[in-house]
């Protein structure tokens, strides 16, 4: 069974088979599906999902905190399940490819506390932009 269906299963989310082949679908290190593309998948699996059962899935996911929204640049949303390791982002300008990346070290340290102004600073996200390999040629 997947991290994310097991976790799921864990926090007794109801997993109908809809729910279960949206969860199927995006779970993956690397999966940064916009919501068509769920559908499109899930539709591959299940032929009688509708668009509308994966976005309410998709909601529900991420108000659960099991799914992140990732937003590019004026692009649809993707949908991000590796919502427990904390990471970063690599967002190419030109296609839109996402991938994670795990930087090591303390993502604050470039943040001096005369910077922060006054903030207790409970979280970071950083997002590197540029161009996929494909892209770049």
């Amino acid at each position: 069974m997947s991290d994310l269906l097991e976790r799921l299963r864990e926090r007794g989310w109801r997993l109908t088979s809809q729910r279960r082949v949206v969860a199927e679908v995006l779970d993956g290190d690397h999966v940064h599906l916009t919501a068509d593309e769920v559908h499109a998948r899930a539709a591959r699996l299940l032929p009688e999902i509708s668009r509308a059962t994966v976005y309410n899935a998709l909601g529900e996911l991420v108000s659960l905190g099991e799914v992140v929204e990732v937003s590019t640049d004026g692009r649809a949303k993707r949908y991000d399940p590796n919502a427990h390791r904390p990471h970063q982002h690599l967002i190419c300008s030109g296609c839109g490819l996402i991938r994670d990346v795990h930087p090591t070290g303390d993502p604050l340290a470039g943040l001096p506390a005369e910077g922060r102004f006054g903030f207790r600073v409970s979280g970071v996200e950083v997002t590197y932009r540029g161009l996929c390999p494909g892209c770049a040629r």
